[in-house]
Order: structure tokens, then C-alpha cells, then sequence
């Protein structure tokens, strides 16, 4: 049996006392959607942050396609191939659509001086690569038609595309997302979720938090559930819907 792309082991954080996570452990099998849910408050951001490096865990360990990245500094695991997404899209407002892609394109010419200025014939490769690079991506996430506009002049849901699209270009294995279609449209976050299908499809690996419920149902192969900090329960969303366990803790008893 395959072993787990991302293997997260009895992860601990907390601030000022109060316990974030407490022993969470979570595997990812490549080549599938898995859904981290729970209510608010329940660690799942804290947990996408100490598996991305934004913050250190206090104790456990996270594996990532058969190493230890516990620890590592953001830009290192992003480096190794482990990107997310933040619920709140970032980058650069003012720059274009294209600007920011081509930002993220991995193996930058100009990120280093001597490169940049000397206009190597490498440096002018790589700058041609990527900028084929961000127009195939805009291509797939149906970005073309607002390419040059600013970032800021984007809708929810493009901005959403748009960050899909950056964390593409940097050619990961995985990708954490962090609400996804939160405050998108119906029509929009269909065509999110159709572009996430489609890049698992051909080999990619996702995780992502979402609170609608529909998505996960639609998306996830497998579901994750996270309530105060641990680990509450997991499986198909099927099989946790009809969990008496789950029902009250996130989405509600029934009666």
C-alpha cells in the first residue's frame, strides 16, 4: 500500500495557555481531495498554519512525501512542494492578474541581482517559460479575459481563481486550501470545484477547509473532522453525516 503523501502525527500548538491543537494527527492520500471541517474554533487554520510553517507546533511531527518538514521555514516547504492558500486571498492588489502569477512562478530569474541584471540566456529561458507558464494557467481557470486587470478590480470568486492560479504556478504535489468558495456565488464555486476535480484528476493532491457543506459532499473523497482541537471523527461525508457525534458538534442536532 502507497504510504500517505502528508502525514501529520499527534500535532500540539497553543497561545497564551490555551490549547489550539492537542494531539491532531491526519493523513492525505495522494491523488485525492481530503476535507478538514469543524465549527469555528476548532484548530483548523492553526493546523494548515503548522503544517505550512506560517507557525512552529509545540510538539509532533509533520511528514511530507517521506521527510520531516517539521519546523521547516514557509518558503522551504513551498520550495519542496506543499503550497497553501489563505481564506482571505493575498498577493499583490495593484499589480495585474498576470503580474501575480508570473510572482509565483518557482525558480524566479530575477529574484537574485546578478541573474537579473546580466540577462543570461537561462535567465531569458526561464523568464519565456513562465510567462507561458502564467498564461496556461489563466487559460485553465478561465483568468485570460481579466489578465491585465488589477488584482484588486477582481470579484470574490476571481480573486479565489487567482489564488488557485498562484499557488499553481509554483508546481506543487499538494495544496492546502483554505475556504475556497467562501463567499463565492453558486455558479463560481461550481466552476471552483470543477477546476479542483480536474487537477486531482491528473495527479495533483488537495486539503482543504470549507464550511459549505454541499462542496464537501460534492468534492471530498475523504472527510477529517476537527472539534476543540482534536481529532472528533473521519470518513465519507456519508458516513459522517449520519454520525449522531458529528451532527452535534458541527452541524447541528437533530431532531
Amino acid at each position: 500500500m502507497e504510504p500517505p503523501l502528508l502525514d501529520v502525527r499527534d500535532l500540539t500548538r497553543s497561545f497564551y495557555g490555551v490549547h489550539a491543537l492537542s494531539g491532531v494527527h491526519l493523513t492525505v492520500e495522494a491523488r485525492r481531495i481530503t476535507g478538514l471541517i469543524g465549527p469555528n474554533g476548532a484548530g483548523k487554520t492553526t493546523l494548515f498554519n503548522c503544517i505550512s510553517g506560517v507557525v512552529p507546533p509545540d510538539a509532533g511531527s509533520v511528514q511530507f512525501a517521506g521527510r520531516d518538514i517539521t519546523g521547516w521555514r514557509p518558503d522551504r516547504i513551498a520550495n519542496a512542494g506543499l503550497v497553501r492558500t489563505f481564506q482571505i486571498a493575498r498577493g499583490f492588489p495593484r499589480l495585474s492578474v498576470y503580474e501575480n502569477l508570473l510572482l509565483y512562478g518557482d525558480q524566479q530569474p530575477g529574484e537574485h541581482v546578478v541573474p537579473a541584471l546580466r540577462r543570461s540566456v537561462a535567465a531569458q529561458r526561464r523568464e519565456a517559460e513562465l510567462i507561458e507558464a502564467a498564461h496556461a494557467v489563466a487559460r485553465r481557470l478561465n483568468l485570460v479575459r481579466v489578465l491585465n486587470e488589477p488584482a484588486s478590480s477582481l470579484s470574490g470568486g476571481q480573486k479565489k481563481l487567482l489564488e488557485i492560479g498562484r499557488v499553481l504556478m509554483a508546481h506543487p504535489q499538494i495544496i492546502l486550501l483554505d475556504e475556497p468558495v467562501a463567499g463565492v456565488n453558486p455558479s463560481l464555486a461550481r466552476e471552483i470545484a470543477q477546476h479542483l476535480r480536474g487537477l486531482v484528476d491528473e495527479g495533483l493532491t488537495v486539503l482543504l477547509i470549507e464550511h459549505h457543506m454541499d462542496t464537501i459532499a460534492a468534492l471530498c473523497d475523504h472527510v477529517v473532522v476537527l472539534a476543540e482541537g482534536q481529532n472528533l471523527a473521519e470518513g465519507t461525508f456519508a458516513e459522517l453525516a449520519a454520525d449522531p457525534t458529528v451532527q452535534e458538534a458541527y452541524m447541528g442536532r437533530r431532531r
